[in-house]
């Protein structure tokens, strides 16, 4: 059950100052980074949430410029309280990979976690419930870790659904439930979790009827 670490790297395409937006976005996607920053921050600095996303991003990978990780989080704090889901998202994963003597890291990350859950990031929700899970800046809580990844199952994430599956499964402290096992593994497989392939041989081996359909 990982964490998962992947930022969301996709820029925002919005239609807010949408002329001045689309020429940096078009310069982006011709890999004129440098002038697509330059239209981005105009529109950053002026409120626009979706620049202030794509700066950030443009930041955190070093797109045309130094990789600056203070910057980054600026945009995408900036970005996130003024409701931008994705932002939310980035800032709380931030956070999780900071060095660990950051005392606060875990802090702001659960806390940005919950507003990107609250927003529909399912990602977000099964990422916080890995932290109740593990007891990583929360107490171990494993039916709220459950509460969690089953939220981010229902919203539609594979990881959420690959690690409810395990949990209806195999987990401890869980009413075992081989069937909603099998159709979780079965949503994680069709959603690209390749590895639920083999936790549905496993099951289907020790548990029969629980894969008749």
């Amino acid at each position: 059950m990982i964490l998962k670490r992947l930022l969301i790297l996709v820029l925002f395409t919005g239609c807010i100052g949408a002329s001045e937006f689309d020429k940096a976005m078009d310069e982006y996607n011709k890999g004129n980074f440098v002038q697509a920053l330059n239209g981005f921050y105009v529109l950053a600095k002026s409120g626009d949430a979706e620049a202030q996303f794509n700066v950030g991003v443009i930041y955190e990978y070093g797109k045309g410029v130094k990789s600056d990780m203070p910057q980054a989080m600026e945009w995408y704090e900036k970005s996130a309280k003024a409701g931008n889901a994705n932002a939310v998202y980035n800032l709380a994963q931030m956070y999780v990979n900071m060095d660990e003597s950051n005392p606060q890291r875990y802090e702001r990350a659960i806390h940005w976690y919950t507003v990107a859950g609250e927003k529909g990031v399912a990602q977000a929700n099964n990422n916080l419930a890995v932290l109740y899970q593990k007891g990583e800046g929360v107490n171990e809580n494993r039916k709220k870790a459950f509460i969690y990844f089953k939220k981010a199952a229902e919203g539609g994430s594979p990881s959420g659904q690959l690690n409810v599956a395990l949990i209806y499964g195999w987990g401890p402290n869980i009413i075992k439930d081989t069937q909603k096992a099998y159709l979780y593994l079965n949503k994680a497989k069709a959603a690209g979790k390749n590895e639920a392939e083999r936790y549905i041989t496993k099951l289907c081996k020790e548990e029969p009827n629980a894969c008749k359909n």
